[in-house]
């Protein structure tokens, strides 16, 4: 019995890292797949094509996700966390209220991704967000900040222009030289949040929350009433327009 079941979840695993059409991959291949991984047992997804599947409320901790495509997929309410997602493409995602706790997304595309109330505390992120919902999403602590020491093609930055903060928590997060035009951060609290030299042209700021924050150098555009930033620090050099 005990061989059968590891043939079994040997098959299971295999399944998904054969060099397989995407159109052949289902729902119930992935569940199946999934629910034979564990910790030593990882599903193999890599390079897979799930664009438009419906993926939603699934468990991916034990899944090899690397250079996935996920285009136009439903991941709502899934659990992604602690997970290596470098080098995907997640265009027009559906991740409202997933679990991306200290997870890894660099270099991936993730335009109007739908990240709303998605939980990304911790996470690492050097992606192309631009026009993504991220109203009420968790970023305490998330790390999308320029790494100066690891630059080998050049300045690589978050990109978050027209995207929706609103309500969002970013708590300690660090955005440095981060991409922010038009970003709507309505609500948003940004206590202690890293935001130097960020460009935040045309964005919009009812009611948040500077306290702590770092302007150090940030972009600010043409702002009227700069008391909108009580508790920022280094605001005296922030670049205002005229």
């Amino acid at each position: 019995m005990k061989t059968l079941q590891k043939i079994n979840r040997a098959f299971c695993l295999c399944l998904l890292s054969a060099n397989t059409l995407a159109a052949d991959l289902t729902r119930s291949d992935i569940e199946q797949a999934l629910k034979q991984a564990d910790s030593t047992h990882i599903a193999d997804l890599r390079r897979k094509d799930f664009r438009r599947l419906d993926l939603s409320k699934l468990d991916f901790r034990h899944a090899d996700l690397w250079g996935a495509d996920w285009r136009d997929a439903n991941l709502d309410d899934s659990n992604l966390a602690n997970l290596n997602l470098d080098l995907t493409v997640m265009s027009r995602i559906h991740l409202a209220r997933a679990n991306l706790e200290n997870s890894s997304i660099f270099g991936v595309s993730m335009m109007d991704a739908d990240l709303s109330g998605a939980n990304l505390s911790g996470s690492r992120f050097i992606a192309n967000l631009e026009r993504a919902n991220l109203s009420h999403a968790n970023l305490t602590h998330a790390n999308w900040g320029v790494d100066m020491k690891n630059q080998p093609m050049g300045l690589m930055r978050v990109t978050l222009n027209g995207a929706n903060l609103a309500h969002a928590n970013l708590t300690g997060a660090n955005l440095n030289k981060g991409l922010l035009k038009r970003v709507d951060l309505r609500e948003a609290n940004l206590t202690n949040t890293d935001l130097r030299g960020v460009d935040l042209t045309s964005a919009r700021f009812e009611n948040t929350n500077f306290t702590g924050a770092n302007l150090e150098g940030a972009r600010l555009g043409v702002i009227e009433d700069k008391t909108i930033f009580n508790g920022a620090l280094n605001l005296n050099s922030a670049i205002f327009e005229k």
